[in-house]
């Protein structure tokens, strides 16, 4: 009798996990998904026919034992779909078309929500209970050996030492199966798939959960995520004492409440790399922002870091004190450029105390001062500074007129660091505060959730040459973002210099420092990079003496209405259309080839409608400064420009 028991116990339990496949189609048809039920959990993704993602493996591995993902039996099948245009704010345009269908597999255990859009699929997990999570499998096998653009974690060491990094590196441009076994990559990370469609994976609606990283150790063309476990202990330490340093961790990577949806795991799909820059995936899947944020106002800030404090021509010795920032107010208030922002040293150093200012800054006169000039002041934040009293600061500062914070140095993202993002977020709009991370993660969707986060850094930005050498190609990686990076969301990426070099020219430095490409790709990385606020970077003396260049810069808008990826390929040039109002921006910059590149202007521009270009002068490929503007006439809707090595231009309407 007992072994007949044995034999129908298995046989029951063969039934519920046989494998059993649930199928989901983009709103057009054309990318299919397919989600296989059994022993173990897994996708796959094909498009007209052909197959991007292979079958991979999903699921979560609990500190009890228990697998979600294995022998799975799900319970109920409830499918539903969206077709509806969304207003957004403070975004690459002002409505956002969200269509996709939808599958939610409902388990005992936990749900698998997956989405399928016209241009990606996504999936994330809902648990039911206060789950310890000790591990997510989520793997992308791709077929065939894709060549892939992969930002390498820069800080090398084990993965373990690998969590605390900032985000930042260039990008190796390898197939997979070449991928550095030791080494992760953070996201996003592009794929050349060998069908033909650009893949880019990343991830959204990350607000309790550790981020993301990729990593191959088998030497094949499948990635495996990785995750940082939970810390157990953080110590004060870091640059200047404002980092967290973890010592210890957990045996699990998220620890949460009952009912709690986890991120989005996004592939976005794009039949070319135009389309990839166009993307806006990511917003669509961050949950909505609740309450009124139309205090929130995206803007221009002068700022201080980069350029050293270095403005000449003055009567008092320039740096962090009183007249300096003066200076720098009258500059901005003269070009109207609504914030200024004080970086690094307006607080007394390695005392992480955000009260604490140095004796050459008088706060609430400098505030004062900017307001009466029709100027906000925006304050630089080292994260534990921050974190000591965020209610403490914001309310001080806020009662004081200060518009805002640029958080630093955090180079983590556990769970316990992804929460203080939005704990930020949300502190700071309590004071109508907005936020600018930098020293962070990619934007995995929190600037929809909490419209007063406007920007991240995770970048790597034109900080760089302050301090990278000549073998350094910033030109290079300026047009392979617009492809990748992104794709996420804004970038803190800090444009606007006005000593611009040829390769041959260029060299760090660190008081004056230099972008590598011309005057006009300066130009243009203010239209083709989203950044809702948006630093120039270099001198207010510098500035001056460029007027001609500094009141363009000041005119462009930061958000737009409409936005048009017009053409580029990945690491060598982009073509960019946006529209703020009834003002069209055209924009390009292209890689150290020389290239004549052709607008084909995207709204009705009869024969000699006039428009204004600036593009790279005769000479900037000898020297990166000389730049032409001038009004040309519209022949057939297309205009032909010449973009000199590292160069760029701007068409405006």
């Amino acid at each position: 009798m007992k072994k007949i028991l044995i034999c129908i116990a298995t046989m029951l339990t063969a039934i519920c996990t046989q494998a059993k496949d649930y199928r989901v189609t983009s709103p057009d048809g054309k990318i299919n998904l397919l989600i296989q039920s059994g022993e173990t959990l897994t996708w796959s993704v094909s498009k007209d026919g052909a197959q991007l993602i292979a079958p991979s493996r999903l699921g979560l591995t609990l500190t009890d034992g228990c697998v979600y993902g294995q022998n799975t039996r799900f319970r109920k099948v409830q499918r539903t779909g969206r077709d509806e245009v969304l207003p957004a704010r403070n975004f690459k345009r002002s409505k956002v078309h969200d269509n996709y269908n939808q599958i939610k597999l409902i388990s005992k255990d936990f749900d698998l929500i997956f989405r399928v859009s016209d241009d990606g699929v996504a999936y994330r997990f809902v648990t039911k209970k206060g789950e310890e999570i000790a591990s997510e499998t989520a793997e992308f096998n791709f077929p065939g050996d894709p060549m892939a653009w992969i930002p390498y974690v820069r800080d090398g060491g084990n993965f373990e030492q690998q969590f605390f990094n900032s985000f930042e590196n260039v990008y190796a441009n390898i197939p997979l199966s070449r991928w550095n076994p030791a080494r992760m990559a953070f996201l996003p990370l592009t794929v050349e798939s060998a069908a033909g469609p650009r893949i880019c994976i990343t991830e959204a609606d990350l607000l309790n959960y550790p981020g993301m990283y990729l990593c191959n150790r088998d030497g094949d063309s499948g990635l495996e995520a990785v995750f940082a476990p939970f810390p157990k202990t953080i110590v004060q330490g870091g640059h200047n004492m404002l980092q967290g340093i973890v010592t210890s961790r957990e045996p699990y990577i998220y620890k949460g409440d009952k009912g709690e949806e986890l991120p989005w795991r996004v592939v976005v799909i794009a039949d070319n790399d135009a389309a990839l820059a166009d993307n806006d995936l990511v917003w669509r899947l961050a949950r909505p922002s609740e309450g009124d944020f139309s205090w929130v106002k995206p803007g221009k800030v002068a700022w201080d870091w980069w350029n050293d404090w270095n403005i000449r021509g003055v009567d008092f010795k320039s740096g962090i004190n009183n007249d300096t920032y003066k200076y720098y107010i009258d500059f901005a208030a003269a070009h109207g450029i609504e914030y200024v922002i004080l970086d690094e040293g307006w607080a007394v150093n390695l005392q992480a105390d955000l009260m604490q200012v140095v004796p050459e800054i008088d706060l609430p006169m400098l505030s004062s001062y900017a307001i009466s000039k029709g100027v906000r002041l925006v304050l630089w934040a080292g994260y534990w500074a921050f974190n000591r009293d965020m209610e403490g600061v914001c309310r001080h500062y806020s009662e004081m007129g200060i518009a805002g914070w640029k958080i630093d140095f955090m180079n983590r993202d556990d769970q316990a660091m992804v929460a203080f993002y939005e704990k930020a977020a949300r502190t700071a709009a309590k004071y109508h505060q907005f936020v600018d991370f930098h020293g962070a993660f990619k934007p995995a969707g929190l600037t929809r959730t909490w419209p007063n986060v406007l920007n991240f850094e995770g970048v790597n930005g034109l900080e760089q040459l302050k301090w990278m050498g000549p073998e350094y190609d910033q030109v290079t990686y300026d047009v392979t973002i617009p492809f990748t990076r992104l794709v996420a969301g804004p970038c803190d990426y800090t444009q606007g210099a006005m000593r611009n070099a040829i390769k041959a020219n260029y060299y760090p430095c660190d008081n004056e420092p230099m972008s590598q490409g011309t005057r006009c790709r300066q130009l243009a990385e203010y239209v083709i990079f989203d950044a809702p606020f948006t630093m120039l970077c270099d001198a207010p003396t510098n500035y001056e003496a460029e007027e001609e260049c500094t009141r363009f810069i000041a005119s462009i808008p930061t958000v737009w209405d409409e936005t048009i990826s017009l053409d580029g390929t990945i690491g060598q040039f982009i073509m960019m259309a946006r529209r703020s109002g009834d003002r069209w921006y055209l924009a390009a910059m292209n890689n150290w080839d020389e290239r004549d590149i052709t607008f084909e202007v995207p709204f009705e521009a009869p024969d000699g409608s006039g428009a204004t270009l600036w593009r790279d002068g005769a000479n900037a490929h000898r020297n990166g400064q000389d730049y032409h503007r001038e009004e040309i006439k519209v022949q057939d809707g297309k205009v032909t420009v010449h973009l000199a090595p590292g160069g760029g231009c701007v068409l405006v309407f």
